[in-house]
């Protein structure tokens, strides 16, 4: 079984879509009993609460519901549970570093690092923005998440 942990800061927009976008592709691949997807924030800001609206309404229109997901906050033993944690922006990566043990600070990445045809390294946090933005963060997350799965799918035939 691989883990795979999305972070942002608050787990109400980029993090939610992530593991939204990641568990459609993976049913769709028929993985869904071999890949394990959660996500989390580094702040505690919205545990409990749902995605925002907006997240949830682009996802939808994608085909993809992540209403039934819930904000958390990241856990220190998060780290030894998950094979990645990944980060939505270099923010939410040093945070990740600050908490993860030494010994597991290696499954902390950036997320779009799994999408290098895109010329961003962060996904931007649309919160603060118009629709356009949900938009955006969910093409860049459709991009990575391929690339995720390739790298997974290569790594189990080793």
């Amino acid at each position: 079984m691989i883990r795979v942990l999305f972070v942002c800061m608050g787990n109400i927009c980029r993090s939610p879509t992530a593991e939204g976008v990641f568990r459609k592709l993976v049913l769709e691949q028929g993985m869904e009993k071999s890949i394990e997807i959660d996500s989390a924030g580094t702040h505690a800001y919205h545990v409990g609460a749902p995605p925002d609206r907006r997240s949830q309404e682009a996802a939808r229109r994608r085909g993809i519901d992540i209403s039934g997901l819930r904000g958390r906050a990241v856990e220190r033993n998060d780290f030894g549970r998950f094979d990645y944690v990944l980060a939505m922006d270099d923010e939410n990566y040093e945070n990740l570093l600050d908490i993860a043990p030494e010994e597991q600070r290696y499954k902390v990445r950036l997320f779009l690092e799994f999408a290098p045809q895109l010329p961003e390294r962060e996904v931007p946090d649309p919160y603060a923005g118009g629709p356009e933005g949900f938009e955006r963060v969910l093409d860049m997350i459709e991009a990575a998440a391929q690339g995720l799965l390739v790298e997974i799918k290569k790594n189990k035939t080793r």
